[in-house]
């Protein structure tokens, strides 16, 4: 690589690495080392096609994602669980989101690497179903019933969260408008 490449590649992880960073945490389930060590290996791999590549940033997300799932396919499994901390002091008004996080970092955590990677991608990531898919090389079909599972295995682990989606349709407030009559 030639100095303008390393000049530009030092750019780019100085300017998007943390955001890269957030993505990995989630992809680890909440393991920030394991999260370290998955971008580590990806702007390794991303350094050495620096010059050919066009969208760096996508290009390392597909890394990230392809790694990930090489992860969960491995043969054996990590028999670690994730313990969220709590804080040692935290502000009155900020304790709720405290601890809204860790709960669903601890549920994250609980959930199979391929359920939380589905609900990164479509959620945090906003991916639509179809791009879901080529990412990790599965069905549009895989994709849907794979994150409606997940979803179900979420809400199963932290029922808490239930309150924080849009309110079921019988607790919804009735939009019934009574028709009015107009007279010329």
């Amino acid at each position: 690589m030639d100095a303008a490449g390393q000049e530009s590649f030092r750019e780019f992880v100085a300017g998007r690495s943390s955001a890269l960073l957030k993505t990995a945490v989630l992809l680890s389930g909440g393991d920030r080392h394991a999260a370290e060590d998955l971008l580590q290996n990806a702007l390794i791999k991303a350094a050495g096609r620096w010059q050919r590549i066009d969208e760096p940033e996508a290009y390392v997300r597909q890394i990230l994602y392809r790694q990930q799932i090489s992860r969960w396919r491995l043969k054996w499994r990590r028999r670690e669980v994730t313990v969220a901390e709590l804080p040692e002091s935290g502000a009155a008004d900020g304790a709720a989101g405290v601890e809204l996080r860790l709960v669903m970092r601890g549920a994250l955590a609980r959930l199979t690497a391929r359920q939380r990677t589905m609900l990164v991608l479509r959620y945090f990531e906003d991916l639509p179903e179809a791009d879901v898919a080529r990412i990790l090389g599965c069905s549009v079909g895989t994709v849907r019933s794979t994150t409606h599972r997940s979803l179900a295995r979420l809400r199963e682990l932290a029922p808490e969260l239930a309150g924080l989606g849009p309110a079921p349709a019988e607790q919804q407030p009735s939009r019934d408008f009574s028709p009015v009559e107009v007279r010329p």
